[in-house]
């Protein structure tokens, strides 16, 4: 049965990839990205025309994860229109480059607050409605960076989906006895298919730059280069949307907690396998571990259920 899905940063990269895939597997896809009537008018207008050719259910609604008011009003249209909403899909991401010293204190600021504010301001305005309906998956895009190689001169970036993937693992807990599934998809780096390092941003103070330059010259042109010889041939920024498809498709209460797809095998899937295990492990010891798998009612209110809130008071 269809779902309905909002996905952020969907006028571009792995979020425009993902509406499309999403949409062609039978979902009502809200393809969420600002400026719908301005300088994205024309990805609009590509979904829209997508949406005719290909007989799918692909729409786009402005959302700027920026802002409360403008998260609310997108939330408040697709359940106008839709009925419902069954899927979130954490994907807006902004990438800067540069020494890590180089960018004021306000320049971090803004990345995180693209980065992981914005799922929080999407999540204020959605779980109340998945909530309510006790049932929906939260799904986060996040990044090999968190626990894989770290090649220098992403720092910002870097520190902002990490704080992004440890808002969702606590979130994965809170949201359980609701019956909201989380799952976390976690592309490693493509060098090609995305526009990540085209729009990124820069310091804009230079004075500290030179100095770096000196010995680290050409440094983000040798990791590009470094990291596209170590992906395979076959790899394609399309398997990232086809593993959202996939987690999307699979049976609520059997979604994975966590999906790798890293051409570049940079080790992040080996750390993180030993941190969710962990996780688990540590959350079973103290007697919470129905937070690790969504709850219906009947879960909730199981003898299983009651005998360990009986243990534990």
């Amino acid at each position: 049965m269809g779902k309905t899905i909002v996905i952020t940063g969907a006028g571009s990269g792995f979020g425009a990839l993902a509406a499309r895939a999403l949409a062609r597997s039978g979902h009502t896809v809200y393809a969420a990205m600002r400026d719908t009537t301005g300088r994205n008018a024309g990805r609009v207008a590509d979904a829209k025309a997508y949406a005719a050719e290909r007989q799918v259910d692909l729409r786009t609604v402005e959302l700027d994860v920026l802002s409360q008011e403008s998260v609310d009003a997108a939330v408040n249209t697709i359940l106008a229109e839709a009925g419902s909403l069954d899927v979130v899909i954490h994907n807006a991401g902004h990438m800067v480059t540069g020494p890590a010293e180089a960018f004021t204190p306000e320049e971090l600021v803004a990345v995180y607050d693209t980065n992981v504010l914005g799922t929080q301001r999407v999540n204020r305005a959605a779980l109340p409605h998945l909530r309510a309906q006790r049932h929906g998956l939260v799904l986060w895009i996040g990044s090999t960076s968190t626990r894989g190689g770290t090649p220098p001169y992403l720092a910002p970036y870097f520190a902002a989906k990490a704080a992004m993937d440890s808002l969702a693992v606590s979130y994965a807990a809170e949201l359980a006895r609701f019956n909201i599934e989380t799952s976390i998809v976690v592309p490693g780096s493509f060098t090609s298919g995305t526009n990540h390092f085209a729009t990124g941003g820069h310091p804009s103070e230079q004075t500290v730059v030179p100095a770096y330059e000196a010995r680290y010259a050409g440094l983000m042109d040798q990791v590009s280069q470094r990291l596209a010889a170590l992906a395979p041939a076959e790899a394609d920024v399309s398997q990232v949307a086809d593993a959202i498809v996939e987690v999307v498709d699979t049976p609520h209460g059997s979604r994975p907690f966590r999906v790798h797809v890293d051409p570049a095998n940079d080790g992040s899937e080996e750390v993180s396998e030993v941190a969710d295990r962990i996780r688990a492990e540590f959350l079973t010891r103290i007697g919470l571990d129905d937070l690790l798998a969504p709850q219906d009612a009947s879960q909730l209110l199981s003898g299983e259920r009651l005998d360990r809130l009986s243990d534990a008071s």
